[in-house]
């Protein structure tokens, strides 16, 4: 059996509007103390990130007190959306849930994000199978992943993950078969 610890990154600081170095605000920086609790008794082997800051700030404090280097792997990062903000975040996520084919010109659809997504994770379930891990991600990737395994998942779903900064959600494969899956708060 593989063990895939999912963390969803802490709170972010909004500040900054650039999606790849956008950092923990100081609230997440003092939260990620807490992943780094409940991960600490887990006998990870290795732990990987989205390669976005505030995922690796997330995952690096367990990692480094571990004795472990995060591994980053551009294919659990973030969806991409369009270059400019997004003022009414809400509407833009449900027209994406509602048809998961939606994206604007220059952005990423869910179908796109999904399959990038599980491509990474079986990538990863090949290289560390039988392994317990960490994987340092986001909302949306997450959420698209617990949907490829669980249709019934939605944008309700997705709409509850959404205020929780930093969350995780334990999933156990058999090969590639998921065979359990349990979430977990860390607040």
């Amino acid at each position: 059996m593989t063990v895939v610890y999912f963390i969803r990154h802490a709170e972010p600081d909004f500040s900054n509007h650039d999606d790849r170095t956008r950092g923990l605000s100081e609230k997440g920086m003092a939260d990620r103390e807490r992943v780094t609790a409940y991960l600490k008794d887990k006998k990870i082997d290795a732990v990987l990130s989205s390669p976005y800051l505030r995922a690796v700030q997330t995952v690096e404090h367990y990692a480094k007190g571990a004795g472990l280097e995060v591994i980053l792997h551009e294919g659990f990062r973030e969806r991409r959306i369009t270059d400019r903000w997004i003022d009414d975040f809400a509407d833009f996520c449900r027209r994406q849930w509602d048809d998961f084919a939606y994206k604007y010109p220059d952005g990423e659809n869910l179908y796109e994000v999904q399959t990038r997504n599980i491509s990474a994770l079986n990538e990863v379930l090949r290289r560390f199978c039988g392994k317990s891990i960490v994987i340092g991600t986001h909302g949306t990737s997450l959420a698209t992943i617990i949907n490829f395994y669980d249709s019934h998942y939605d944008f309700d779903d997705f709409n509850r993950l959404r205020p929780k900064m930093p969350y995780g959600i334990k999933m156990v494969f058999h090969g590639f078969n998921l065979v359990a899956k349990e979430e977990f708060d860390i607040i």
